[in-house]
């Protein structure tokens, strides 16, 4: 199921929850492309993702010689985006846990 589907369930007051959660815990695409461009070849950009085995490999390997560290790049948009939808589906979970209507 969807996150979309999931919310329209949500009362107003669990959305505001939500979307007030989504903002302090949401991670930036242009960060990461950031971390990506100075710290690619050490993983920055996967520790920020929350990929801690990935980026350690990275750095151990000096990001595949360059070569994964480029490669990356083309994935790190989707790779952010997944990684928000986590946390989104997380945080609805916790409010529909909480909220006193359940």
């Amino acid at each position: 199921m969807t996150n979309i589907a999931v919310k329209q369930g949500l009362s107003t007051q669990e959305l505001t929850m939500v979307q007030s959660e989504m903002m302090n815990k949401q991670k930036s695409k242009g960060i990461a492309y950031a971390l990506w461009f100075f710290l690619g070849s050490l993983g920055g950009h996967r520790y920020y993702a929350g990929d801690v085995g990935i980026g350690i490999a990275m750095t151990l390997t000096l990001g595949g010689l360059g070569i994964w560290a480029f490669i990356d790049v083309f994935f790190i948009g989707k790779a952010i985006e997944n990684k928000n939808e986590k946390i989104e589906r997380d945080i609805i979970s916790n409010v529909k846990r909480y909220s006193p209507a359940a």
